[in-house]
């Protein structure tokens, strides 16, 4: 054999090791370096001196370190030859593999969009805290819900929204000791541990505190927002020693102050069980009815003051429970908002409706517009309204219908009236401003909207003879709205003397209250039930009705 043969493959041995991807490192028994590949050398010194002798002291680990930007992995092993015995470190870079690791703890753990611990995270470490609680341990748990995020969102844009919701994190967290978390456990609602806690009146106080400091007006994008939050507080151990009480007791808490006047803090009360208990038999009652079809329509008529003609009617939504009771929809209307159940409900109206028209031209009419009531977070939804728009459309009478939403929905960043109003136009329906000069109305405000009819909030028009004030806003309002091309319509019109200024004080002509008709269904004015208003003073606002021989048929 050729002496070269060894020669070549001692130099095919070398070339091969120096082209591996996995660093290489050859100790002797001195702890001397007589081999490094290139892939070792690039990793660094370190890599080949300091992590090469802890991998060469725990032989059967692995050993994982940082060095500089790389994570590497370096593992050793004793290998012998005739003469002498070595030492063969492997060095592996892991980085791209550690990055994915520690992207997926973080995805699992914390909140992408504040930082902030996410509900898992938060849920943990509230159980650990409670496996080792002792006996004298105390510690809260405070729910906080932004108050109207939405709108927010909607009228500054979702990027100032989230730009919020990172600033009111970092607001809270600056009040926090090491030992309390804060976490966002989804969209505009975070939860608050604070541990420990001396007693009831301290910890009230702290969130209290937090709550002042949220009223403060963030500035985001040239603009100054005003936020608040409704936070509800248990404590542990006296409302609950498992996370899952504590959470379902803060929340209740917490609704008990959305239910009120937002922006307030409340402490958990055995009460407040007993009001979710009830609230959730409503909800499912209300999911029931949804299933059911047990919904039904009222209907009440718009009046012209001068000649009494029936111009339109509006459709109000009732609920026929289980003992055949009609309820108004104040008791389950913003549930049914808050489930996102009135979608489909609205739907139901709708078809309900429309087999009533028979009905409704033969007692009101058949010019009469029929106007349908849709809440600003179903106008704000564009998949929604185009069903919607789609489903009223079908029908063939869309001509016939005006559809009522508040001021709310057309103050958004243009989605009613950019991608909405364009489909119900489509479609030859109207557009009604409902409860006008009650939300986010400004005259301003008013003639950047693009609406048919304008109706008057009835605080404006309840006795109204004897405010002047009001009178003064009234007639703003209602020369604006004409000069805008919007027909104007006075709600809530309920004795004679509100009739007598409206028509000698104003040019309203369209009225719209239980002094012409309460709302009835139409079965009820089929078997002669209704009874109209009979004029009367405003001290007998509400007590008797007049013939429905007074009232005509456009």
């Amino acid at each position: 054999m050729s002496t070269s043969a060894p020669r070549h493959r001692q130099s095919l041995l070398e070339a091969a090791i120096q082209a591996l991807p996995v660093g290489v490192v050859v100790h002797d028994e001195r702890g001397l370096c007589i081999l490094a590949n290139d892939a070792a050398r690039a990793l660094g010194s370190r890599a080949i001196d300091d992590l090469s002798a802890s991998a060469f002291d725990s032989p059967d680990a692995a050993i994982i370190a940082e060095i500089g930007d790389f994570v590497v992995e370096a593992q050793a092993q004793a290998v012998a030859t005739e003469a002498d015995t070595y030492t063969l470190t492997t060095l592996t870079d892991v980085t791209h593999h550690h990055d994915m690791q520690r992207d997926l703890i973080a995805r699992a753990f914390i909140d992408a969009l504040t930082g902030l611990p996410n509900r898992t995270m938060f849920e943990q470490s509230i159980e650990e805290l409670i496996v080792g609680a002792g006996p004298d341990d105390r510690f809260a748990l405070a729910f906080i819900d932004l108050d109207n995020f939405k709108h927010i969102n909607d009228y500054y844009s979702h990027a100032a929204g989230d730009a919020l919701l990172r600033k009111v994190a970092d607001r809270i967290r600056g009040t926090l000791r090491p030992s309390d978390m804060l976490a966002r456990i989804g969209g505009d609602e975070f939860v608050l541990l604070l541990s420990p806690v001396a007693d009831r009146d301290a910890t009230l106080a702290s969130v209290l505190d937090i709550s002042d400091r949220l009223k403060q007006p963030f500035f985001i994008d040239d603009h100054e927002i005003f936020a608040s939050a409704s936070m509800g507080l248990s404590l542990f151990p006296e409302h609950g020693t498992t996370y899952e009480i504590l959470r379902r007791q803060a929340d209740n808490a917490m609704y008990r102050v959305k239910g009120g006047v937002k922006g307030g803090v409340s402490v958990f009360e055995e009460t407040m069980s007993h009001a979710a208990t009830a609230r959730m038999a409503v909800e499912q009652r209300l999911r029931l009815a949804i299933r059911d079809r047990c919904f039904c329509c009222a209907f009440q008529p718009k009046v012209d003051m001068r000649t009494h003609a029936v111009m339109g009617v509006e459709v109000l939504l009732r609920w026929r429970d289980e003992l055949g009771m009609i309820q108004a929809p104040g008791d389950f209307i913003e549930l049914a908002i808050e489930l996102g159940l009135i979608n489909e409900i609205t739907l139901q109206v709708l078809t309900e409706t429309v087999q009533t028209m028979p009905d409704i031209d033969e007692v009101f009419g058949p010019d009469v517009t029929v106007s349908l009531n849709i809440a600003a977070k179903q106008a704000c939804d564009v998949p929604f309204m185009s069903a919607f728009c789609d489903a009223l459309g079908a029908t063939g009478m869309a001509r016939r219908f005006v559809l009522e939403l508040t001021e709310e929905a057309f103050f958004t960043k243009g989605s009613f009236q950019r991608e909405v109003l364009p489909r119900i136009r489509a479609i030859g329906a109207r557009v009604s401003i409902d409860d006008f000069g009650v939300g986010y109305s400004s005259l301003a405000a008013l003639a950047e909207i693009t609406a048919d009819e304008l109706k008057i909030d009835r605080s404006f028009i309840t006795d109204i003879d004897k405010r002047p004030r009001s009178q003064i806003v009234l007639k703003a309002i209602e020369s604006l709205g004409m000069a805008l091309g919007m027909s104007v319509v006075a709600e809530g019109v309920e004795t004679f003397e509100e009739v007598a200024y409206l028509l000698g004080a104003t040019q309203i002509r369209c009225a719209q209250g239980y002094y012409y008709a309460k709302p009835q269904l139409i079965e009820q004015i089929r078997q002669g039930e209704q009874r109209m208003s009979v004029p009367r003073t405003s001290q007998s606002r509400g007590s008797d009705f007049r013939s429905p021989s007074l009232l005509r048929r456009a």
